[in-house]
């Protein structure tokens, strides 16, 4: 189980805290929905209860978490 303590934005991209170290995510990469959603559809997030995924209820968007550890870890990133 993973521990999500904060999700923030900073223009394209999103900053997940996690198990105390920052993931950063290019939404380009991730999310048009999130790319284009306005700051208050961003912040209005729930995390699973088994914390691998976070669900954005306005704009109906879901992302796991295992994927953005995957590519963390991935050597050829």
């Amino acid at each position: 189980m993973h521990q999500i303590s904060e999700i923030k934005f900073e223009e394209d991209k999103m900053i997940i805290i996690l198990d105390d170290r920052e993931l950063e995510v290019n939404l380009k990469e991730v999310s048009s929905k999130l790319l284009l959603a306005s700051d208050v559809e961003r912040a209005s997030y729930k995390i699973s209860p088994s914390g691998y995924g976070i669900h954005w209820p306005l704009i109906d968007e879901d992302l796991s978490i295992k994927g953005f550890i995957q590519k963390e870890n991935d050597p050829n990133k």
